[in-house]
């Protein structure tokens, strides 16, 4: 299983890369569309690939955010809690949220199923949308398995207490 987990982790590195790199590449193509638009060139497509590629920047970065634990938490109540309960917290809270993202990785991979069915396509670069939502259905998967891992090291640190 410890394979497993070493997998999950190059995946989440690979995907926190492709996010940066989804996040860099909407730079790069806004300011060069903005010039072009100056020069009466605008590049065609370019505002429905800034929108897939910040869909896929956030979904990239949300396994690596939540791992770093980058997300905002309110601290103020917790940190007079002792650290029992802040773990019992924690714990609950990586819970529900394994549940939440679970759903939302099932429901995610079936839109992307009815929207491969239904041959939905963008607009103006016919690209289709089934692929944007599968890639998210995906590093939706990632983060919940990610969560998985954090849930059992939790309940593990509990049985060793």
């Amino acid at each position: 299983m410890n394979r497993f987990w070493k997998g999950l982790q190059w995946v989440m590195e690979s995907m926190k890369t492709v996010g940066a790199c989804c996040l860099m590449g909407m730079t790069l193509l806004t300011c060069a569309d903005v010039v072009g638009r100056f020069f009466g060139h605008p590049i065609f497509g370019s505002v429905e690939l800034v929108g897939f590629m910040a869909a896929l920047s956030v979904a990239m970065a949300l396994p690596y955010t939540h791992q770093a634990q980058g997300h905002i938490g309110v601290e103020i109540l917790v940190r007079l809690m002792s650290e029992r309960t802040r773990k019992t917290i924690d714990l609950v809270t990586n819970f529900l949220a394994l549940v939440l993202f679970a759903v939302v990785t099932w429901r995610m991979a079936l839109y992307a199923r009815t929207m491969k069915n239904a041959g939905e396509v963008s607009m103006n670069l016919q690209i289709p949308s089934s692929w944007i939502i599968g890639v998210v259905a995906f590093c939706f998967l990632v983060f919940t398995l990610g969560i998985v891992q954090e849930v059992l090291s939790a309940l593990r640190r509990r049985e060793d207490a």
